[in-house]
């Protein structure tokens, strides 16, 4: 009888890292506010011994390690057990069976499984084969691909464009505006497009990290994936614009008078720093004392939550992609890649880009400085016109004359160049936007069908040019792309509406 039979740990505990205490023959783990893990699922695959040692490996990863790679050592053990349950578990015969099944991509799977291995043999438990820790050490094998989603450009999942990432924040503040859209998904969507930060340090966050400082703005983001470091124990700032300072702000407000409510008292002054600027208020104990809580990550929304808000934001906002047709993705990551792709483009290297993007070395950077093609180098007015209804950047009504539009019979609502009138605008409240050219992207504005709106497009494209020549920089001579868009998509529209009423 081995020693492990006569022992079943039925009542050994260990904190993970986050600080969960965790029971070692419970059938779930939960190990942080995100990571929870079936560990009873390996029950039937191996014998009791083995499980039991499993468990015991697993738990010397969790008490040190990040709960998602615990995570994810589990389910790449677990995808080889059931892939391999006619063999013996971590035989000879099992790994060369399992190593066939993958392919370029997924070798990387059997590459984590190693790790776990060498580590059970190390720790002194039973069950793997020596012959097979020798095959495993003479194996070459490939680690995960990086890099394929931003060097294809995929519209789907790669980086955005200038114009896509104009659309994205014009429509989530236009939409947070008319009540579309609640506080907490807009401060998700403006913080992910604005810093490229993970989801995991964006629900780290705390009211005390929103920092003003000689007139400047500043979050400072707990640092994520930094190896044998807690939560919230690293800390690096990102310079932010007053603009999503301030509507974080009305987020930091709206989260203390939450718990607040939930108290049925004020938050102590002391504490009001220490409040999770996106919290899980329901899982508040108002019996329990508040700092204890406040010390972990419990009361902090989960990681995922980052991810289902911008699933609603995008069927909300319903941004069209112009390479695309279709509505945008706004998967999280996608920022991420953004940020380090126009910094590539901006001639940046891959220190400044990993430093950017909050990487502890550059070996993920590099995928942004190789091969990184430009989207459209020069928009003109042919491919202006032709992009124009993809985008679908112009968000207003065109009308046939002034007495057809909302608000047509005040002279007042009348938007001009300066020399000519180009149409009206449908709102009744004060607009601080710089006309003509800021209205085609605004739903209020009513383009009439005799503007000199091709006069518009002429002079935009050409400005594009000029500045493009003066400074030889992309980025800002493609400032207003999305713009020059719309604009363009009126256009058309006239041309066509013209058309129809025998005036082309």
């Amino acid at each position: 009888m081995s020693v492990l039979t006569s022992y079943t740990g039925a009542n050994e505990e260990f904190y993970s890292r986050e600080g969960y205490l965790v029971r070692l023959n419970s059938e779930r783990w939960k190990l942080s506010k995100d990571v929870e893990i079936p560990i009873s699922f390996m029950s039937p695959l191996l014998s009791e011994d083995m499980y039991l040692a499993f468990r015991q490996v697993l738990a010397f990863y969790a008490r040190s390690g990040s709960p998602s790679h615990v995570q994810n050592l589990f389910y790449r053990c677990k995808y080889y057990l059931e892939s391999t349950i006619a063999l013996n578990p971590f035989s000879i015969e099992s790994l060369i069976s399992y190593r066939s099944m993958l392919d370029s991509k997924t070798e990387w799977y059997l590459g984590a499984l190693r790790g776990l291995i060498r580590q059970w043999d190390r720790l002194g438990y039973a069950g793997i084969p020596k012959d097979a820790l020798t095959l495993l050490d003479k194996w070459t094998l490939k680690g995960n691909e990086k890099g394929y989603a931003v060097q294809s450009m995929c519209p789907d999942s790669g980086p955005l464009t200038d114009i896509e990432m104009q659309g994205i924040t014009a429509a989530v503040i236009r939409d947070y505006v008319a009540k579309r859209l609640a506080l907490i998904d807009a401060c998700y969507a403006l913080t992910l497009a604005m810093t490229g930060r993970r989801p995991s340090q964006i629900t780290a966050l705390k009211l005390r990290d929103l920092i003003r400082r000689s007139g400047k703005y500043f979050i400072n983001f707990p640092r994520a994936k930094q190896r044998n470091q807690s939560w919230r124990t690293s800390f690096k700032e990102f310079a932010i614009v007053e603009d999503l300072w301030l509507i974080l702000q009305e987020q930091a407000v709206e989260v203390q008078r939450a718990f607040s409510r939930m108290l049925g008292r004020e938050v102590p002054l002391d504490l009001v720093g220490e409040l999770p600027l996106f919290p899980a208020i329901g899982a508040l104990d108002v019996r329990s004392d508040l700092r204890s809580q406040l010390a972990g990550d419990r009361l902090h929304a989960p990681s995922a939550s980052v991810k289902e808000s911008m699933d609603l934001v995008a069927k909300t906002t319903s941004v069209f992609s112009e390479r695309t047709g279709g509505l945008l993705h706004m998967n999280p990551t996608r920022f991420r890649y953004t940020l380090g792709t126009n910094l590539a483009r901006e001639g940046r290297g891959e220190f400044i880009i990993a430093e950017a993007l909050d990487h502890s070395d550059t070996q993920n950077a590099g995928v942004y400085v190789r091969n990184i093609p430009e989207i459209v180098e020069r928009i003109d007015k042919a491919v202006a016109l032709q992009l124009a209804p993809i985008a679908q950047a112009f968000q207003g009504v065109l009308v046939v004359s002034e007495r057809d539009a909302k608000r047509g019979d005040d002279p007042n609502s009348r938007i001009s160049n300066g020399a000519v009138n180009l149409g009206t605008c449908g709102s009744y409240g004060f607009c601080g936007a710089l006309a003509p050219v800021a209205c085609y992207t605004c739903s209020h504005f009513q383009p009439w069908l005799d503007g000199p709106h091709e006069a518009v497009l002429e002079g935009l494209i050409n400005e594009r040019d000029k500045v493009m020549e003066r400074t030889d920089d992309r980025k800002i001579a493609s400032v207003n792309d999305r713009l020059i868009l719309a604009v363009s998509d009126v256009v058309n529209r006239c041309n066509s509406m013209k058309k129809e009423v025998g005036r082309g």
